[in-house]
């Protein structure tokens, strides 16, 4: 069967790892999935990420971060812009999350980054999903 959203796949597959307090989330892996797995790394949001190679796609296993008293990093993630309704943004009136507590990640034509990236190289493009 074919994935019509792969991102939201993505998403979800680290939101309920996350709520279940696993250590570690396995999905398969695609340029952009790597590039929001950087982007979270970056952020500080998960410990960090590795890429096993099955012979078919790969798989991008996200190791997940805690606090000291085992509270999740990430408090939220939610996917923004859908097959069905995409979500574009200038850099003038790119969303802030939680007033700049969190990110939002956007794919631009320089790549996929943070808002406050795009914001800083005055390029605007789809918002795919929020952090928090």
């Amino acid at each position: 069967m074919q994935m019509s959203d792969v991102i939201a796949d993505m998403l979800t597959r680290i939101r309920n790892a996350n709520d279940a307090k696993h250590a570690t989330v396995d999905i398969p892996a695609s340029n952009m999935k790597k590039s929001i797995a950087d982007i979270l790394v970056e952020e500080g949001y998960v410990k960090g990420y590795q890429v096993i190679e099955d012979g078919k796609q790969g798989v991008i296993r996200v190791t997940l971060k805690y606090t000291a008293s085992k509270q999740k990093v990430i408090r939220g993630i939610r996917r923004v812009s859908k097959p069905g309704l995409r979500i574009y943004a200038g850099y003038e009136d790119m969303p802030k999350v939680m007033n700049g507590l969190g990110i939002a990640i956007v794919s631009t034509s320089k790549g996929i980054m943070t808002d406050k990236k795009a914001r800083a190289t005055k390029i605007g493009g789809e918002v795919l999903a929020f952090v928090w």
